[in-house]
């Protein structure tokens, strides 16, 4: 599969470390998607692999390289080797390909498309600046800005072709969920638990919901993956070991840690729980293709930048949702990321699930009618290239 006559392009995709594992987990599925379900040849730079290979364990094991599912995964580090610059680059989050590379895209035949993948926003320019360039200030090169986004204008969410079908067929199996909550050590819960995953970063209110949880009517049954949140949970229960076979109960609330887990069973663990936390961009956007409940802990930036990030979300989310689901949303959620108190909106947010159950599913649904990430850049490559070959085939190679 290609661009032109069974040409099968080459993508380059590099990725620094900056938040955990954020940013390997994006880097990873779409270089996977990539090459798994569009037929490219995907070489994915990464400056830290063991990231990668916690991140899939089952990869063959090197100090420089390996080759998982389709995907040359490579270790990022100076002096950087000379590789022949691939048809498409990749740096995701503005991380700046190394110079030796830069220099050698210059010097290819034909230039190659260069993208800045972007970070995920809902604010409003992001459709206004989607595929803006930039050109090099002396290689003649030119970057184009990639934005991933919420609605049209933008490149979409990232998605597996069958994710959602993945999904549904998984809760269509009423044992699926089960087995899943056993192999992770968790008994089958009772009709009325509230199944909770927390993935966070730390909160200084955390202490304040365990309580209402363990005062709460409602069992809750609390999945804690491997984050920064650990700790704080930790302390709250007298400092209890956070191995995987840890299972603690105070009040109406039971708790488990579990270990870090791979992509795919980290969707099952969305699709099994009643809601979900979420923090980041690769958990936020997962947490939306589950189709329920979830609350996002956004990044914090100097300044409360990040507030109006999670305002503008909200506003687009919030579209279509009823008018009191909507305003206990926004009031957790703005509590959640410091800007109230958690324990005071969350009865208002716990009775509003069953509607943000529904709304979810109606949000997936929506989201999943519109191409993909990986599909936008790949007919943004397609429509480029052929572009190029046209203008190159034309007398004097002017525009048409």
């Amino acid at each position: 599969m290609g661009v032109e006559g069974g040409f099968r392009s080459r993508w380059d995709i590099f990725c620094r470390l900056v938040d955990n594992m954020g940013d390997i987990g994006v880097c990873w599925r779409l270089a996977r998607t990539l090459a798994v379900h569009h037929g490219r040849s995907v070489r994915l730079w990464v400056d830290e692999l063991d990231a990668f290979y916690r991140l899939c364990p089952g990869a063959p094991r090197s100090a420089s390289h390996s080759l998982f599912e389709g995907v040359e995964v490579l270790l990022w580090q100076a002096p950087f080797p000379e590789v022949d610059p691939a048809d498409v680059v990749i740096e995701a989050f503005a991380c700046d390909p190394p110079s030796s590379y830069i220099e050698a895209m210059a010097r290819r035949e034909r230039q190659p498309l260069w993208i800045n993948l972007e970070y995920l926003s809902a604010e409003p320019w992001v459709a206004e600046c989607h595929l803006g360039h930039s050109p090099h200030p002396r290689l003649g090169l030119d970057k184009v800005f990639f934005f991933p986004g919420f609605v049209p204008g933008t490149g979409g969410l990232l998605r597996e072709p069958d994710l959602l079908g993945a999904r549904d067929r998984f809760r269509a199996d009423p044992a699926a969920r089960d087995v899943f909550l056993r192999a992770l050590g968790c008994d089958t819960p009772g009709e009325d638990t509230l199944v909770v995953s927390l993935f966070a970063y730390e909160q200084l209110d955390m202490v304040s919901l365990l309580e209402s949880w363990a005062r709460g009517e409602r069992p809750v049954l609390l999945l804690v993956p491997e984050g920064r949140i650990v700790a704080e949970v930790q302390a709250w229960f007298d400092g209890a070991c956070g191995e995987a076979d840890a299972l603690l109960q105070r009040g109406r609330l039971q708790l488990r840690f579990i270990p870090f887990l791979s992509q795919v069973d980290y969707d099952r663990l969305l699709w099994s729980c009643d809601l979900n936390f979420v923090r980041g961009e690769d958990s936020f956007v997962r947490a939306q293709w589950a189709g329920v409940p979830f609350a996002w802990h956004i990044y914090r930036q100097a300044d409360d930048a990040h507030r109006v990030k999670l305002d503008a979300f909200l506003c687009c989310f919030c579209d279509g949702l009823d008018p009191a689901a909507a305003t206990a949303l926004r009031a957790f959620w703005q509590a959640w990321n410091g800007f109230g108190s958690i324990a005071e909106t969350w009865p208002g947010f716990a009775a509003a699930l069953p509607a943000l159950r529904r709304h979810g599913e109606r949000w997936a649904q929506h989201l999943g009618a519109r191409p993909d990430l990986a599909t936008a850049l790949v007919k943004f490559e397609t429509d480029g290239v052929n572009y190029q070959v046209f203008q190159s085939r034309m007398p004097g190679g002017e525009r048409p």
